[in-house]
Parts: structure tokens; C-alpha cells; sequence
């Protein structure tokens, strides 16, 4: 359970990180983090505006243009970023701990995924750095063309509160192996675990300014870093809304590159021929009801042939009843608190206009642990139709909707009937299915007879107005590079 010592930490967590130097926001002002483990405040954060948005940009700025970072040979950067890896390791429970009081994410969650799998991306992309290779162009016989990859420059990465760590590994790992500089904007909810990877990242001999930390609003700092002119990228995980946002500020200000990883409502197809209804029903659950549903990926969509859909229905509704929320320092709990009163509440008002469109929950459906202080939300399951709010509308919570169909080609255009297209799954023991779907379905991010199997080496991201750019693999370090053609005329 917590002790004195971590929740200390935590509270310490509480200044921006601009050009290596910790301090509070210049207006003064500060917000409450609060955990919605209990609804305590852990600590009152530097609230960080267009003011200290300018230093870290300048910060930022002054790194890449004397090439501190960006002209270190690679075999340089790969120790730096080798050290941040051993450093998160070392500090890997108390890195859990700061996820799991500011998100309300179960311990075990944070300790046994999140941060091995942070750890991993920081590994993965020193290892890559040095292996994103240029070409050598069919030029005619009296020219030498050639085309490298360059740093883009200055990098704005606004990460979500679902996975705080994560995402941001997800942007500074690549972007930093790139040789580009950063400024973190974390999510208000969230901002513990991204201070702390400044200091780390600074102890690892990242040098000062090549990584800032401004937490604060979105409104605030997240706005002035998108329309900053000398800032030369955002990337992006978030709400279509916000991303929309993002677009707009990138034309008002410089035409700063943009990558969004946006919304899903993504689909999980089981089809009557699947040969492991159990595994089936173990993802159909866990697809929707892991991370408390705040996932992008989250499968809140199931799609069921009618043919089986009553039985395998049962299954799933059987794996639901034991999905019971708990306290999430709780090393037992597996189901967690939503990371705030808004969150929650946004999830239940989306629970209750479901409950008038498609009729009482077949599970869940209310809050509970109410006297703790914290927002939790039992995982709640209803039967819908295809063109109801809970089958279009991402809710980002625990929220199931069952959908039933009878052939293939219904399910796919009942799939791909929506403004998303991040991910979807389907079961089925044929082969010429299987691949069939794959290539029907619209989505950045298919998974044949198992959910979210996937790893590093794969990029991340979705079709529509589920964003463009993508995370992870090596994809994800051509996002923050830009491609520089040379041509040498030779004398002959």
C-alpha cells in the first residue's frame, strides 16, 4: 500500500522544468491535482501560461540551434537515452505510484504494463536511432543525389491522462532520437510522472533545455505551445475536438506539422464460426472495461452474428460480474477510479441517455465507492442498435454496447459506420475471413482472434477523424524529421 515517503514525492511534483531548472509558473498561479483515487488533492501544480510556454520554447530553441543535442554522435545519444531507461527502472515503483494516485490506474496495471512498456519504447528507439537510413538516388551519371533525414526542429508533444507515462515515451523517445528539442505540455490530470522523467532525463545527461516540462491547461499553455511560431511540430494525443483545435492554431500561426492521434469507436466482430468463444468474451470484456474503458482503442462496440449471440452474450456478462471496482493502490484491484469527477460524469450522462434510447442495462450502470471520495463507475453493458449515441459516440468509460448481425457484409458496414477508424478486432476460425476483414475494415489497427496485439515494433494510429501520424516503430521517427535531398554536379 502507499507509504508516507511516496505520497511525499508526489506532492513534490509540482514545478515546470524549463531549461533545467525547476521553478513554479512566473504568474504564480497553481492548480489542484487531485487524485481520484479519493478525491484528495495530491499537490498544487505550477498552472503555466503563454509566459512560460515563451521560456521553454526559447529553451528549447537555444538547444537545437548550438546542437548540444542534435550534433552529439549517435552512439552518444543512445548511452543518454540507455541511462534514462536504467533510471526509470530504478525508480519504476515509485513512477507506478505517481500513475496510479494521479489517474487512478491499478497499481498492478502501472507497475506490471505501463511502465515496462515505457521502458521498453526509450530502449526501442535508442537501439533505432541509428538505423533510419537515407538513399542514395538513380541521378544521372554526372551528379551524386542523395536524400538524409534532419531533425525537424523544435517539438510540442501534449499527451493524454490515460496512459501518462506512456504517451509521452510514445513522443519524446522518437523525437529525442531524432536530435530534435521538446517542450511537454502533460495532461492537467496528470502532470506527476512527466516532471519527474524531466529530472530523470536530466540525471541521464540529457542536456538542459533539450527537454521542458510546462504543465498546465490546455486552454493555457496547451494553446500558446500549438500557436507558438517557433515551435515547428505538435503531436498529439487526445479528443477530435482539441485535435480540430490544433489544426486551426498551426494555420493562424507558422504551419507547424501536426500528428493527431485522435478518438475510436472501435469494433470487436465475433463472427459464429470462432473456434474460442471463451478467449473471445475474456477480450470482448477486457476490450472495453481495462484502464476503467479510458482507452482510445477501447472496444465499446461488439458486434455479435446473431446466431450466437444470446450464448456468447452469457459469457461475456459472466467475465463483466467479476470485474468489480476497487481501490487502485490495491495490488488485488484490476479495475480502477476514472480520473476525474468530470470524466465521470460525463460517463454517467452518457449511461443515462442510453438507458432512455436502448432500455435498462443489461450490467452496471451506477456509480459506487462513493463514500471513498473517489469516481468510480461499475462496468456497465447495454444491448443498442447501430445508429444509437452509445454505438456513434466515443463515451471513454466503461461503457459496452452490444450490436447483433447476421452476415459479414452487414458487420463490416455496421464496423465502419462511424467518424472513427483507430482500431477493430475480429474472431473467426477461417482463414479467407479473417484476411477478408482485415482488408474491409477501416481502421489504422486490426487484430485477428485477439485484442490489442501489438507491440513497438508496429505503428499506431488511426483512419478518419481518428487522427494521421503515427506513433510507435520506426515511422513514428520519420514523423520528426524532415527529408533534405542533396545533389553534387561532378565534373567529368
Amino acid at each position: 500500500m502507499i507509504d508516507e515517503r511516496t505520497l511525499d514525492k508526489a506532492r513534490s511534483l509540482c514545478q515546470a522544468l524549463i531549461g533545467g531548472t525547476m521553478s513554479g509558473a512566473r504568474s504564480g498561479m497553481t492548480f489542484a491535482n487531485v487524485s481520484p483515487r479519493d478525491g484528495r488533492t495530491l499537490a498544487n501544480v505550477a498552472a503555466c501560461d503563454a509566459t512560460d510556454v515563451d521560456a521553454a520554447v526559447a529553451s528549447a530553441r537555444a538547444a537545437f540551434e548550438d546542437g548540444r543535442w542534435r550534433d552529439l554522435p549517435p552512439k552518444a545519444k543512445k548511452k543518454v537515452l540507455h541511462r534514462l531507461a536504467d533510471l526509470m527502472e530504478t525508480h519504476a515503483d515509485e513512477l507506478a505510484w505517481l500513475e496510479c494516485l494521479d489517474m487512478g490506474k491499478p497499481i498492478s496495471d502501472a507497475r506490471g504494463v505501463d511502465l515496462p512498456l515505457a521502458i521498453d519504447t526509450v530502449r526501442y528507439y535508442a537501439e533505432a536511432l541509428d538505423k533510419l537510413y537515407g538513399e542514395v538516388g538513380p541521378s544521372h551519371p554526372g551528379r551524386l543525389s542523395y536524400a538524409v533525414h534532419e531533425p525537424l526542429g523544435v517539438i510540442g508533444a501534449i499527451v493524454p491522462w490515460n496512459f501518462p507515462l506512456l504517451m509521452a515515451m510514445w513522443k519524446v523517445a522518437p523525437a529525442l532520437a531524432m536530435g530534435n528539442s521538446m517542450v511537454l505540455k502533460p495532461a492537467e490530470q496528470s502532470p506527476s510522472s512527466a516532471i519527474r522523467i524531466g529530472e530523470l532525463a536530466l540525471e541521464a545527461g540529457l542536456p538542459p533545455g533539450v527537454l521542458n516540462v510546462v504543465p498546465g491547461f490546455g486552454e493555457t499553455a496547451g494553446k500558446a505551445l500549438a500557436l507558438h511560431v517557433d515551435v515547428d511540430m505538435i503531436a498529439f494525443t487526445g479528443s477530435g475536438s482539441v485535435g480540430k483545435l490544433l489544426m486551426r492554431y498551426s494555420g493562424e500561426s507558422n504551419l507547424k506539422r501536426v500528428s493527431l492521434e485522435l478518438g475510436g469507436k472501435s469494433p470487436q466482430i465475433v463472427f459464429a464460426d470462432c473456434t474460442d468463444l471463451d478467449a473471445a468474451a475474456q477480450a470482448a470484456a477486457w476490450g472495453i472495461f481495462y484502464n476503467q474503458g479510458e482507452v482510445c482503442t477501447a472496444a465499446s462496440r461488439l458486434l455479435v452474428q446473431r446466431d450466437i449471440k444470446d450464448a456468447f452474450l452469457e459469457r461475456v456478462l459472466a467475465v463483466a460480474k467479476g470485474i468489480v471496482p476497487g481501490d487502485p493502490a490495491d495490488p488485488e484491484t484490476r479495475f480502477g477510479a476514472m480520473v476525474s469527477e468530470e470524466q465521470m460524469q460525463t460517463a454517467l450522462r452518457h449511461i443515462e441517455a442510453a438507458r432512455q434510447e436502448s432500455g435498462p442495462p443489461l450490467i452496471g450502470g451506477r456509480r459506487v465507492r462513493e463514500e471513498t471520495g473517489g469516481f468510480y463507475v461499475e462496468p456497465t453493458i447495454f444491448d443498442t442498435a447501430p445508429s444509437a449515441a452509445l454505438a456513434q459516440q466515443e463515451v471513454f468509460g466503461p461503457v459496452l454496447g452490444v450490436i447483433p448481425f447476421d452476415a459479414p457484409d452487414e458487420a463490416f458496414r455496421i464496423a465502419n459506420d462511424t467518424i472513427y477508424g483507430l482500431a477493430a478486432g475480429v474472431w473467426t476460425g477461417s482463414v479467407d475471413l479473417a484476411h477478408r476483414s482485415a482488408k474491409k475494415l477501416r481502421a489504422g489497427l486490426v487484430w485477428v482472434n485477439g485484442w490489442d496485439a501489438c507491440d513497438i515494433t508496429m505503428p499506431f494510429g488511426g483512419f478518419k477523424q481518428s487522427g494521421f501520424g503515427r506513433d510507435r516503430s520506426m515511422h513514428a521517427l520519420e514523423k520528426y524529421a524532415d527529408l533534405k535531398a542533396v545533389t553534387f554536379s561532378l565534373r567529368t
